[in-house]
């Protein structure tokens, strides 16, 4: 299994046994999330941004704007960033207070932005990052007109350092606590897409489309 290089930003010191290398178990995380954290310092203030992603290979991708200005900044002035994902899965109650914990996937990466101006490179990975928010949906809707191409700036991370920290399973309670007369569990946690709310100004006859279903 091919697993990224440990490096001194991305080994894992705290609870070491929880850290995780291999690039499936880290791709697998990314790609089920449906936005990051992108955080970088400007000036010595640092800002985190929210945003929705795509990973193609080994490359994450990001798109707005051709007037947002951090967009443009880290693509011109190679602003190292920290890209991050948390999938929550449970909450882990214990019998005591100081052992309840979460059960959870992160993924943490390392990395610059490269502005991507190759024309097959963009629409691929804004295709990628529309199916990925709702899959089969690009083969159903307008294509974007030239003028909203030339409106988009898409950025490209390169995925060299990254690692991952992962908690399953049930509670770790002392072993005295054991006795105590305290339920302890996991409450699972899960996110989940609802039924579909069609839009009011939807034209008639328009039926819900098979991969809403």
């Amino acid at each position: 299994m091919s697993k990224f290089s440990i490096t001194e930003k991305t080994e894992i010191t705290r609870l070491a046994k929880r850290g995780v290398y291999d690039k499936e178990t880290i791709y697998a995380i990314l790609d089920e999330a449906l936005y990051c954290t992108l955080a970088y310092v400007r000036n010595g203030q640092p800002f985190q941004i929210p945003t929705g992603f795509c990973r193609i290979e080994d490359k994450l991708y990001m798109h707005g704007s051709v007037g947002s200005f951090y967009m443009r900044e880290l693509a011109e002035k190679k602003l190292p960033v920290c890209i991050s994902v948390t999938h929550l899965d449970g909450l882990v109650l214990a019998r005591s207070a100081f052992h309840h914990s979460v059960n959870y996937r992160s993924a943490v990466i390392f990395s610059e932005a490269e502005k991507v101006t190759d024309q097959e490179e963009l629409y691929k990975a804004l295709e990628v990052f529309t199916n990925k928010v709702q899959p089969g949906r690009w083969n159903d809707i307008r294509k974007p007109t030239a003028s909203e191409w030339k409106a988009t700036m898409l950025l490209s991370f390169k995925i060299e350092e990254a690692s991952a920290k992962v908690r399953t399973g049930p509670p770790l309670d002392d072993d005295e606590d054991y006795a105590l007369d305290v339920w302890a569990g996991v409450v699972p946690i899960k996110l989940e897409r609802k039924d579909p709310l069609p839009d009011e100004s939807m034209k008639d006859g328009i039926s819900l489309p098979p991969y809403l279903k």
